[in-house]
């Protein structure tokens, strides 16, 4: 079932970019809250990206999976306190909205590893329920990033506000498109604008996504949430 769908998304991501004239992109399977033996399944039919919500999670997770290849992305907000868990465990963060975090991330980051991967996360929407910085703090962020050399800013992630119709996130998802070719034009090696879920991702995609985050079109409903 979970193959099918994964094979269902792929082609529902290569005909919305086909539609919109835009490439293909990349797409992270949001596994939080499904066990190991669910991704594995996804692993065996080619799909190494994975998303998760909790370090605690993830970190077991990855020891059921070692060895699997498997690209591990944090895309739940990080305490402070859980940024040398993060460092280790992790390939990407999606989630840096503060220059706190950028230097527990780069302190921890072991010299023998690859930089970590970094994305700012953009609350695009200015609401108060939800993280990441205003988008007028991403240039100061992004400068923060480039300078430690354990890091690497590889672009911007945003959830805008969730409304009803797909249609009025257009703006939004628009709006970020222009806040990450201001940081393209600054940093060249930028090249990853992750927006678009499940339900969005048409939208997203037209308005320039290279990543999209997709978890309940791949593996249903989830589970209850359990506390952290």
């Amino acid at each position: 079932m979970r193959v099918r769908a994964l094979k269902d998304i792929l082609h529902s991501l290569q005909n919305a970019a086909e539609a919109a004239g835009r490439p293909v992109p990349r797409l992270l399977a949001v596994s939080k809250t499904q066990d190991a033996t669910a991704v594995a399944e996804l692993i065996q039919a080619g799909q190494l990206a994975f998303g998760e919500n909790y370090v605690q999670e993830a970190a077991a997770k990855r020891a059921a999976l070692a060895g699997s290849g498997v690209e591990w992305h944090l895309i739940g907000h990080l305490q402070s306190n859980k940024a040398r868990d993060a460092a280790e465990l992790f390939d990407w963060v999606h989630t840096v909205d503060r220059s706190r975090l950028i230097e527990a991330l780069a302190r921890h980051r072991a010299p023998d590893r690859a930089p970590l991967n970094v994305l700012i996360q953009v609350n695009i929407d200015d609401e108060a329920s939800k993280h990441g910085c205003a988008p007028d703090d991403v240039p100061a962020l992004a400068a923060a990033i480039a300078a430690q050399p354990r890091l690497r800013l590889r672009g911007l992630m945003v959830i805008p506000t969730p409304h009803p119709d797909p249609e009025q996130r257009r703006d939004a998802f628009r709006r970020t498109r222009a806040l990450f070719e201001a940081l393209q034009a600054g940093h060249p090696g930028v090249d990853t604008l992750s927006m678009g879920m499940s339900d969005d991702f048409a939208v997203a995609i037209a308005e320039g996504a290279t990543m999209v985050r997709i978890g309940t079109a791949l593996f249903g409903a989830r589970p209850p949430k359990e506390p952290h």
